[in-house]
């Protein structure tokens, strides 16, 4: 694909070279986002970062990747704090606030709603997730985790297991169509029948030779596997809380469950919030101290692969590195040993 000037809306955009470059741009994004060197490449320019639906991780690290890219960030958070509200459309705000921005970061609840924004804006467009349908930079930077949590092996003959609410979770949908892009994945999808992943997801799978296989099981669908990924349960997408409540707490993975089932170097990955309450606990506390849990690395990650795409979308992943300086203050190596 041609990055620059291009929306990222989702990953049936990309084909494998383009991942695989933008993985070498976030590679070379590591001094910059552990706070060794400053870079003001993109001095002057503004996102719009536009989220119309709750966000911690995407949104602050969207606009901190802009940030330490010397950008400059203006937010817009829910539907009631912009003229939405006063029923302004889609394409009319699109065309204003392109106006404003250089780039702009969305989510939006409604399925297929950053691409109707994305047709009227005057600037890229990146997706930051529409409603159950996609996440493409979460796909991307789970991806880029794996790459690394494997140690160089690679992602072809990956073996994952995907937890939870496959249904609802745009993140699962987007990982798996990345995976389409690899050679000889086996994927295990674990979920009550429910909330299985859409079929249309897992024929894609099938169609690109890789080994399928559904279950209602945790502790037999984790025994083999290099990741296990984890899912909370989206009660946002369901009809009511209740609906939501019968599925809370179904698969939950601790430190127990994992000694006893999983292989010792499985990997254990979540998009994130995982849900803390007692009713649910995905993952519960007792993995914190487990080296194998990747969620927080995961979420360094998305830091790197966020700052390569700004760079690559604006044209300037080759011009970071002129426009850099050392770091002139504490940063407590909070990133030693990643």
């Amino acid at each position: 694909m041609q990055f620059a000037g291009s929306h990222i809306l989702s990953i049936a955009q990309f084909e494998r070279p383009d991942v695989e470059h933008l993985f070498a741009v976030a590679d070379r994004m590591q001094p910059y986002a552990h706070r060794r060197r400053v870079t003001k490449v993109l001095d002057g320019a503004i996102l719009g970062a536009m989220f119309f639906e709750p966000s911690t991780r995407t949104r602050v690290s969207f606009g901190s990747a802009f940030n330490l890219l010397g950008g400059e960030v203006r937010e817009t958070t829910g539907f009631e704090m912009s003229a939405i509200a006063k029923g302004e459309s889609l394409y009319d705000t699109a065309r204003v606030l392109s106006g404003y921005s250089d780039v702009i970061a969305m989510r939006h609840p409604q399925e297929g709603s950053v691409a109707e924004f994305a047709a009227a804006s005057r600037v890229p467009v990146l997706n930051g997730g529409d409603g159950s349908n996609e996440h493409p930079t979460q796909a991307l930077l789970d991806l880029y985790t794996i790459r690394k949590e494997l140690a160089g092996r690679g992602i072809d003959q990956l073996r994952i297991a995907m937890v939870g609410d496959l249904r609802f979770g745009r993140t699962v949908h987007s990982l798996c169509k990345l995976l389409c892009l690899f050679d000889g994945i086996q994927v295990v999808l674990v979920s009550p029948a429910e909330l299985r992943m859409p079929p249309s997801i897992v024929e894609q799978l099938r169609v690109a030779g890789h080994k399928v296989l559904e279950s209602e099981v945790l502790e037999a669908s984790i025994r083999h596997v290099d990741i296990v990924y984890s899912t909370r349960i989206q009660e946002e997408r369901f009809s009511s809380q209740q609906e939501a409540d019968l599925y809370r707490g179904r698969f939950r993975l601790n430190q127990s469950i994992y000694t006893e089932h999983c292989e010792p170097n499985t990997v254990i990955m979540h998009p994130l919030p995982r849900d803390s309450r007692v009713t649910a606990r995905e993952l519960d506390d007792d993995l914190n101290d487990n080296p194998n849990l990747a969620i927080f690395r995961q979420t360094d990650n998305g830091m790197l692969v966020r700052m390569a795409l700004f760079a690559l979308v604006l044209d300037v992943a080759d011009q970071v590195d002129r426009h850099a300086r050392d770091v002139n203050w504490y940063t407590g190596g909070r990133f030693d040993g990643l």
